[in-house]
């Protein structure tokens, strides 16, 4: 099926870039810290199931920040919760954003990683959020929903990793009016093809599911890899992996990620 220069098929197991993993740091100070942000009043699954994932898959630091109207939910495992105002709705106000500014200090990536409710309060401080800061950012799951009014800005974001579904996807695509129309019977080589000039002309990765194939673009390279997890995508599991091997490759999004989802 391979018929681009650009396509790497990467077999599930065997990595392409073996560096990659080779060069896995091995003590936690060197490991990195990595700050996720999410949840509302009605759920905080993926923030948990992304914190746990995270130090399962060899981060130096993990730590959370929720709204506080969940600051009698959390369950013990979780260690390191920060908590930040909560609006009506019980997802982040507005008055959350210096204390994700001070999670983004501390941390070497951000992954907002979903469960952030419907609130437009929220949409807005998310917002401001990410127009002011410069550092690694992984977006999954609703969140990537949630700021759909500002897609088009943050797709000449660098140091940007989508990990969404195929619709997000498509409205990428529209948010910039892009030529290319993505459709849910195109075949993979179409699919490709299309993230390739996607990712030519955006400096943004993507990643995400095309049937049983998970594809990863950036700079007009893509690698495919057989995936039959789906839920691993949902539940936010497979971002929460592509985080901490992205924020221990930061020049190499794309090596990186392929790699972290082999092991």
């Amino acid at each position: 099926m391979q018929q681009f220069p650009f396509w790497q098929i990467q077999k599930p197991g065997e990595p392409i870039f073996t560096d990659i993993l080779w060069n896995k740091p091995e003590r936690r100070e060197q490991s990195g810290r990595l700050g996720i942000i999410g949840g509302n009043k009605l759920g905080f699954a993926g923030v948990a199931e992304s914190y746990s994932t995270a130090l399962k898959t060899g981060i130096g630091e993990a730590r959370i920040l929720l709204p506080d109207v969940l600051k009698k939910s959390i369950p013990a495992n979780i260690t390191e919760a920060r908590f930040a105002p909560s609006n009506l709705s019980g997802s982040l106000s507005r008055d959350a954003l210096p204390d994700m500014r001070a999670l983004a200090e501390w941390a070497n990536g951000i992954l907002l990683i979903g469960d952030a409710g419907r609130s437009s309060e929220t949409a807005i401080v998310y917002d401001d959020f990410i127009r002011d800061y410069e550092g690694v950012l992984i977006l999954t799951r609703d969140a990537i929903d949630l700021i759909s009014s500002s897609h088009n800005q943050i797709l000449e974001r660098k140091n940007t990793l989508f990990v969404a579904s195929f619709a997000q996807v498509q409205k990428l695509f529209r948010s910039v009016y892009y030529p290319k129309i993505l459709t849910f019977s195109m075949q993979l080589l179409q699919f490709v093809d299309s993230l390739h000039k996607f990712t030519v002309t955006y400096p943004v990765t993507i990643a995400t599911l095309h049937k049983d194939t998970i594809i990863i673009a950036n700079r007009g390279k893509v690698i495919t890899m057989e995936w039959t997890q789906p839920l691993k995508i949902w539940r936010g599991n497979t971002a929460s992996v592509m985080a901490v091997y992205y924020l221990w490759n930061p020049s190499k999004p794309l090596e990186a990620i392929s790699a972290g989802i082999t092991e």
